[in-house]
């Protein structure tokens, strides 16, 4: 392993954050934290200095990992927004939940019909590209359809550095998996399109990239 992170302060977001329905209900997605795990732990073991804001994460976390817990979106947003300044690198591996209740009871719900308004969750990723500056901002994005198209506008609307964009439809790919098969587009607009490997595996790769850009 190369100690070519020492001196390099990187930020990571892990896992699904969950938006309360009610006491015991919650609205979330599969994100499973695997990925953003292995890159907060490949860089912490390429001399990094590392902070993993993690949300509900089903792989384990190595103790040695500095890590603050996010529940939902909103204290996810509270915990990077507060760091950035302190980070060279923010990559935003985690996948916050896109909608809220409008409205949570703190009670359990007890109806036999349940209409839920949901409203739109603060855009960590697009917060933290307009205030960083020189930092180096990394997102993710999963995709069903359209992956190129879709992951070259969110790269350019979150004034992202580089975006790892998968296609969760495809064997191998995408959440709760050990490994996964993306396209890495630079702001450059440079695409590499890599086969299925595992996400340890992924981690360096896209370690290595950030330094080039």
């Amino acid at each position: 392993i190369k100690p070519d992170y020492l001196g390099k302060r990187v930020l990571v977001t892990a896992g699904a954050t969950i938006e309360n329905i009610d006491g015991v209900r919650f609205i979330s997605n599969r994100s499973s934290g695997k990925m953003g795990i292995a890159i907060a732990d490949a860089a912490y073991l390429r001399g990094a200095e590392v902070t993993l804001v993690a949300a509900r994460t089903s792989a384990p976390i190595p103790k040695y990992i500095t890590t603050v817990r996010a529940e939902t979106t909103a204290e996810m947003y509270d915990e990077v927004m507060r760091r950035v300044a302190d980070n060279d690198i923010i990559i935003k591996a985690a996948a916050p939940a896109d909608y809220t209740p409008e409205t949570s009871n703190g009670n359990k719900i007890k109806s036999d019909k349940l209409m839920l308004n949901l409203v739109k969750t603060k855009d960590i990723a697009k917060a933290v590209g307009e205030v960083k500056g020189d930092r180096k901002l990394i997102i993710f994005c999963a995709e069903t359809e359209r992956l190129i198209e879709h992951a070259k506008a969110k790269l350019s609307a979150k004034n992202a550095d580089m975006i790892i964009a998968n296609d969760v439809t495809q064997k191998g790919a995408g959440f709760d998996t050990d490994t996964n098969i993306v396209s890495v587009i630079e702001r450059s607009g440079v695409i590499d399109e890599l086969s299925i490997m595992p996400k340890t595996k992924l981690a360096d790769i896209i370690l290595d990239k950030i330094l080039k850009l």
